[in-house]
């Protein structure tokens, strides 16, 4: 396998890890998110779960096998109430579209295209979620860091 290609398949693990990640922790923030935004938290559950599906493929045609869900996962804060679950699912998004911004780096062609969508969508819902945006979506937790590795997910 080129550097290229073992790049390129770190990417996706890491893309896989944080869409395992991303389910697990919808799945709290749809246990604590109100009424009012239930539906929001569902829909992007499925999409979370839909592109990790797709990156399970992704793994096993890029000659891996793909990294298994972890059974829990450390939330960044307590999730007491609604409006945790609505900062969870914010960081949920920006974690994933952070990801998603090194798969694009290592990527090209159609597999480039669909990592740049998926970092659309996640940065779409940050703001839906936040009511906040940033101008270089998946690169703003990356200025805290000093080696640029991805932020640990959830």
């Amino acid at each position: 396998m080129s550097e290229a290609q073992d790049e390129e398949l770190r990417a996706l693990q890491a893309a896989l890890a944080a869409e395992h990640a991303a389910v697990y922790g919808y799945g709290v923030v749809g246990g604590r998110v109100g009424e009012k935004r239930r539906t929001e938290a569902r829909t992007a559950y499925d999409a979370h779960r839909a592109r990790r599906d797709t990156l399970v493929r992704a793994v096993k045609d890029a000659g891996g096998s793909p990294v298994a869900a972890a059974a829990g996962y450390a939330l960044p804060f307590p999730v007491p109430d609604a409006a945790a679950a609505v900062r969870l699912a914010a960081e949920l998004e920006n974690r994933v579209a952070g990801v998603y911004a090194d798969l694009v780096r290592a990527t090209d062609g159609e597999r480039r295209r669909s990592a740049a969508g998926a970092m659309r969508e996640a940065a779409v819902r940050s703001v839906r979620w936040s009511g906040e945006s940033v101008a270089f979506p998946g690169l703003a937790e990356r200025g805290g860091t000093a080696s640029g590795d991805p932020a640990p997910t959830p």
